[in-house]
Protein backbone atom coordinates (compact mmCIF):
# COMPACT_ATOMS: atom_id res chain seq x y z
CA UNK A 1 0.00 0.00 0.00
CA UNK A 2 1.37 3.41 -1.03
CA UNK A 3 -0.01 6.44 0.80
CA UNK A 4 -0.34 9.86 -0.79
CA UNK A 5 1.73 11.63 1.88
CA UNK A 6 3.32 11.04 5.28
CA UNK A 7 1.08 10.01 8.16
CA UNK A 8 3.07 12.51 10.27
CA UNK A 9 0.62 15.12 8.93
CA UNK A 10 -2.37 13.39 10.53
CA UNK A 11 -3.50 15.00 13.78
CA UNK A 12 -3.04 12.78 16.86
CA UNK A 13 -5.99 14.61 18.45
CA UNK A 14 -8.26 13.68 15.55
CA UNK A 15 -7.11 10.06 15.68
CA UNK A 16 -7.95 9.99 19.40
CA UNK A 17 -11.37 11.59 18.82
CA UNK A 18 -12.55 9.07 16.23
CA UNK A 19 -15.03 6.41 17.29
CA UNK A 20 -13.55 2.93 17.79
CA UNK A 21 -13.06 1.07 14.52
CA UNK A 22 -12.36 4.15 12.42
CA UNK A 23 -9.04 5.45 11.08
CA UNK A 24 -8.19 8.73 9.37
CA UNK A 25 -5.23 8.48 7.01
CA UNK A 26 -3.85 9.66 3.67
CA UNK A 27 -5.50 8.31 0.53
CA UNK A 28 -3.74 5.13 -0.62
CA UNK A 29 -3.29 3.49 -3.99
CA UNK A 30 -5.57 0.60 -2.97
CA UNK A 31 -8.54 2.74 -1.89
CA UNK A 32 -10.24 2.15 -5.24
CA UNK A 33 -11.03 -1.33 -3.90
CA UNK A 34 -12.20 0.10 -0.57
CA UNK A 35 -14.98 2.19 -2.10
CA UNK A 36 -13.32 5.61 -2.19
CA UNK A 37 -15.15 6.56 -5.39
CA UNK A 38 -18.45 5.17 -4.09
CA UNK A 39 -18.12 7.48 -1.10
CA UNK A 40 -17.11 10.43 -3.30
CA UNK A 41 -20.13 9.83 -5.56
CA UNK A 42 -22.33 10.83 -2.63
CA UNK A 43 -20.95 14.33 -3.15
CA UNK A 44 -20.82 14.72 -6.94
CA UNK A 45 -20.57 12.97 -10.29
CA UNK A 46 -17.51 10.77 -10.77
CA UNK A 47 -18.17 8.95 -14.04
CA UNK A 48 -17.23 5.38 -14.93
CA UNK A 49 -13.64 5.46 -13.71
CA UNK A 50 -11.52 2.34 -14.12
CA UNK A 51 -8.98 1.14 -11.60
CA UNK A 52 -6.22 2.08 -14.07
CA UNK A 53 -7.58 5.64 -14.30
CA UNK A 54 -7.70 5.85 -10.51
CA UNK A 55 -4.09 4.63 -10.26
CA UNK A 56 -3.02 7.15 -12.91
CA UNK A 57 -4.61 10.05 -11.00
CA UNK A 58 -3.18 8.76 -7.73
CA UNK A 59 0.32 8.69 -9.29
CA UNK A 60 -0.07 12.31 -10.40
CA UNK A 61 -1.20 13.38 -6.93
CA UNK A 62 1.67 11.45 -5.34
CA UNK A 63 4.19 13.28 -7.56
CA UNK A 64 2.64 16.54 -6.33
CA UNK A 65 2.13 15.44 -2.73
CA UNK A 66 3.38 18.82 -1.51
CA UNK A 67 0.19 20.34 -2.98
CA UNK A 68 -2.48 17.62 -2.78
CA UNK A 69 -3.51 16.20 0.57
CA UNK A 70 -6.47 13.85 0.20
CA UNK A 71 -7.45 12.06 3.37
CA UNK A 72 -9.94 9.29 4.00
CA UNK A 73 -11.72 7.83 6.98
CA UNK A 74 -11.87 4.06 6.89
CA UNK A 75 -14.25 1.79 8.74
CA UNK A 76 -11.51 -0.68 9.64
CA UNK A 77 -13.95 -3.42 10.61
CA UNK A 78 -15.52 -3.45 7.15
CA UNK A 79 -12.49 -2.20 5.19
CA UNK A 80 -14.46 0.57 3.46
CA UNK A 81 -13.92 4.29 2.98
CA UNK A 82 -16.67 6.25 4.74
CA UNK A 83 -15.37 9.82 4.59
CA UNK A 84 -12.94 11.92 2.59
CA UNK A 85 -11.66 15.40 1.88
CA UNK A 86 -8.82 17.23 0.18
CA UNK A 87 -6.61 20.16 1.06
CA UNK A 88 -5.14 21.76 -2.06
CA UNK A 89 -2.18 24.02 -1.21
CA UNK A 90 -1.79 27.04 -3.47
CA UNK A 91 1.49 28.92 -3.70
CA UNK A 92 1.01 32.71 -3.70
CA UNK A 93 3.17 35.77 -4.17
CA UNK A 94 1.18 37.67 -1.54
CA UNK A 95 2.01 37.29 2.13
CA UNK A 96 5.68 36.81 1.26
CA UNK A 97 5.16 33.81 -1.01
CA UNK A 98 2.54 32.47 1.37
CA UNK A 99 0.56 29.27 1.13
CA UNK A 100 -3.24 29.03 1.09
CA UNK A 101 -5.06 25.78 1.71
CA UNK A 102 -8.29 25.19 -0.15
CA UNK A 103 -10.57 22.57 1.39
CA UNK A 104 -12.40 20.57 -1.27
CA UNK A 105 -14.59 17.50 -1.78
CA UNK A 106 -15.72 16.90 1.80
CA UNK A 107 -17.97 13.86 2.01
CA UNK A 108 -19.28 11.39 4.55
CA UNK A 109 -20.91 8.16 3.36
CA UNK A 110 -24.68 8.38 3.84
CA UNK A 111 -24.70 5.32 6.11
CA UNK A 112 -22.21 6.94 8.50
CA UNK A 113 -23.65 10.43 8.94
CA UNK A 114 -24.26 11.61 12.49
CA UNK A 115 -20.94 10.28 13.82
CA UNK A 116 -19.08 13.62 13.43
CA UNK A 117 -16.84 12.10 10.75
CA UNK A 118 -17.21 15.21 8.57
CA UNK A 119 -15.95 17.31 11.47
CA UNK A 120 -12.97 14.96 11.83
CA UNK A 121 -12.20 15.31 8.11
CA UNK A 122 -12.20 19.11 8.43
CA UNK A 123 -10.12 19.05 11.62
CA UNK A 124 -7.57 16.82 9.87
CA UNK A 125 -7.33 19.13 6.85
CA UNK A 126 -7.01 22.20 9.10
CA UNK A 127 -4.15 20.46 10.92
CA UNK A 128 -2.43 19.61 7.63
CA UNK A 129 -2.79 23.26 6.56
CA UNK A 130 -1.14 24.40 9.77
CA UNK A 131 1.66 21.80 9.55
CA UNK A 132 2.42 22.65 5.91
CA UNK A 133 2.69 26.38 6.64
CA UNK A 134 -0.54 27.75 5.20
CA UNK A 135 -1.41 31.23 6.44
CA UNK A 136 -5.10 30.44 5.94
CA UNK A 137 -7.40 27.68 4.78
CA UNK A 138 -10.68 28.31 3.04
CA UNK A 139 -13.67 26.39 1.80
CA UNK A 140 -16.66 26.92 -0.45
CA UNK A 141 -19.73 28.81 0.69
CA UNK A 142 -21.83 25.68 0.23
CA UNK A 143 -22.96 24.29 3.59
CA UNK A 144 -21.96 27.37 5.62
CA UNK A 145 -23.50 26.16 8.92
CA UNK A 146 -21.29 23.05 8.87
CA UNK A 147 -18.13 25.08 8.28
CA UNK A 148 -19.06 27.57 11.03
CA UNK A 149 -19.38 24.56 13.37
CA UNK A 150 -15.84 23.62 12.29
CA UNK A 151 -14.45 27.03 13.29
CA UNK A 152 -14.62 28.91 9.97
CA UNK A 153 -15.85 32.49 9.58
CA UNK A 154 -17.74 33.66 6.51
CA UNK A 155 -15.62 36.24 4.69
CA UNK A 156 -16.20 36.24 0.95
CA UNK A 157 -18.62 35.05 -1.68
CA UNK A 158 -17.33 32.62 -4.28
CA UNK A 159 -18.21 33.17 -7.91
CA UNK A 160 -17.88 30.29 -10.33
CA UNK A 161 -18.13 29.65 -14.05
CA UNK A 162 -18.60 26.05 -15.15
CA UNK A 163 -17.58 24.93 -18.63
CA UNK A 164 -19.78 22.44 -20.44
CA UNK A 165 -18.93 20.25 -23.43
CA UNK A 166 -20.17 22.91 -25.90
CA UNK A 167 -17.71 25.45 -24.46
CA UNK A 168 -14.86 22.94 -24.72
CA UNK A 169 -15.82 22.09 -28.30
CA UNK A 170 -15.79 25.79 -29.27
CA UNK A 171 -12.26 26.18 -27.93
CA UNK A 172 -11.04 22.97 -29.59
CA UNK A 173 -12.42 23.99 -32.98
CA UNK A 174 -10.46 27.27 -32.82
CA UNK A 175 -7.12 25.59 -32.12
Amino acid sequence: MVELFSTNLISPQVLAALPAGFLVRPLSDNDFDKGFLTCLEMLTTIGPMTKAQFKDRFSYLKKHSHEYFTIVIEDTKKGVIVGAGTLLVERKFVHLNGLVGHIEDIVTHKDYRGLNLGLRVIDTLKYIGLKTGCYKVDCSEKNVPFYVKCGFKQKEVEMVLYYDENDKAKISSKL
